[in-house]
C-alpha cells in the first residue's frame, strides 16, 4: 500500500479536504478519486475518518493509505503495428492518431499495450500490469514515435534519459494564427485546472516545470507549421503551451478553437524520437513522416 501523511499549513485553513488531498497529489490522483478513498474510509484526519466536504483547521493531521489495485487482466489483440524499431530490449512504434496507450477507463481494449502484448510477449513490469512496457506516453489524439521496453533494465535507463531531458523529442504541429517570431521558447509552469481536474492550465500553484522550444518551419497567413522540441515532458505540455501563447492547435477539442480548419484530433505528431541506447553509450534517433491527415491538411493550405 501507498501511504500520505500531511499536516494543514494556515494558508489552507477552510479548504475542503477531497481539493487539499488531490492538489497535493497533483497528477496522481482526481479529486473523484479521493472523493472515493474518502468514502471507503482510506483517508482519516487526527485519527477519525470524515467526509469530502471537511473543512481543514490549522494543525490537522492528515493520514491516506491508497488501497492497492485490484489485478487487471490485459487481453493481448492482434492489432497492426507500425514498428520503426524492435530488437530484443526495445521497440519503438508509430501510434497512428485516435489509438490509446493503455487500457485505462473507457478504454479497456485497443490500446498499444493491447497490441504490444499480443506482438512482444515480453514486456517491463515496472510501471505495473495496466502499463507493461510503457515508459512515456504521447495523447491518444496525437500520432507518432513512442518507446517501450521489453525488460526492467532497459526500462530503467530510458526512464532515467526522460528524467534527465536527455531524450530527443521533437513534434510537428499546425496552430492558428501567425507566429510573428522565426523562433521562440514557451517557459511557463504546467499544473491542473482547478475547474476540471482532467484539463491542465499554465499555473504557479501545484504546478511543474515546464519548457518547450518552437520553430517556424511554414507560414499560412492564419496557420503556421511549427516543429517543436520538449525540454520537460508534462500531460498536455504542447497542447496547454500553444494555447497559452495564443496560437492553439488544430483540431484540439480541447484546447483548441472551435472555427477554421478541422480534423479528428489535435494536429500534431511526434516526428523524432532519439535517446543512447541501455546501456551503451550509442545514440539512436528515429522518425516518422507527417500522417496523412496533417499532409491533407497542410495541401489545401499551400493550394490556397
Amino acid at each position: 500500500m501507498n501511504e500520505h501523511e500531511w499536516t494543514v499549513d494556515p494558508k489552507n485553513v477552510k479548504m475542503r479536504i477531497d481539493k487539499y488531498i488531490a492538489e497535493a497529489l497533483g497528477e496522481d490522483a482526481s479529486r473523484s478519486q479521493v472523493q472515493m478513498w474518502i468514502t471507503e474510509g482510506h483517508v482519516k484526519v487526527n485519527g477519525s475518518q470524515i467526509k469530502s466536504n471537511y473543512k481543514l483547521n490549522e494543525g490537522d493531521h492528515i493520514s491516506l493509505v491508497i488501497p492497492e489495485v485490484a489485478a487487471v487482466e490485459i487481453i493481448p489483440e492482434d492489432i497492426p503495428l507500425d514498428i520503426a524499431y524492435e530488437d530484443s530490449d526495445l521497440i519503438v512504434v508509430n501510434k497512428p492518431r485516435g489509438m490509446v496507450v493503455h487500457p485505462a477507463p473507457g478504454h479497456p481494449n485497443g490500446t498499444l499495450v493491447n497490441a504490444l502484448m499480443h506482438h512482444c510477449k515480453d514486456l517491463s513490469g515496472i510501471n505495473g500490469e495496466l502499463r507493461p512496457g510503457i515508459v512515456h506516453r504521447i495523447d491518444k489524439d496525437t500520432s507518432g514515435l513512442i518507446m517501450a521496453a521489453k525488460n526492467d533494465k532497459a526500462h530503467a535507463s530510458l526512464a532515467a534519459q526522460l528524467k534527465e531531458h536527455s531524450v530527443n523529442r521533437r513534434y510537428y504541429a499546425l496552430v492558428h494564427g501567425n507566429i510573428s517570431h522565426d523562433q521562440g521558447t514557451v517557459d511557463a509552469p504546467i499544473g491542473r485546472d482547478p475547474h476540471d481536474r482532467k484539463l491542465y492550465m499554465v499555473t504557479d500553484r501545484n504546478s511543474k516545470h515546464a519548457v518547450t522550444h518552437f520553430t517556424v518551419v511554414e507560414r499560412f497567413g492564419d496557420y503556421s507549421l511549427l516543429e517543436l522540441k520538449l525540454e520537460t515532458g508534462r500531460t498536455h505540455q504542447i497542447r496547454v503551451h500553444m494555447k497559452y501563447i495564443g496560437h492553439p492547435l488544430v483540431g484540439d477539442p480541447v484546447y483548441g478553437k472551435s472555427k477554421g480548419l478541422k480534423m479528428n484530433g489535435q494536429a500534431l505528431h511526434a516526428a523524432v524520437l532519439g535517446f543512447v541506447y541501455p546501456g551503451t553509450n550509442e545514440y539512436m534517433e528515429y522518425s516518422a513522416p507527417l500522417p496523412n491527415d496533417m499532409e491533407e491538411l497542410l495541401a489545401v493550405l499551400r493550394s490556397r
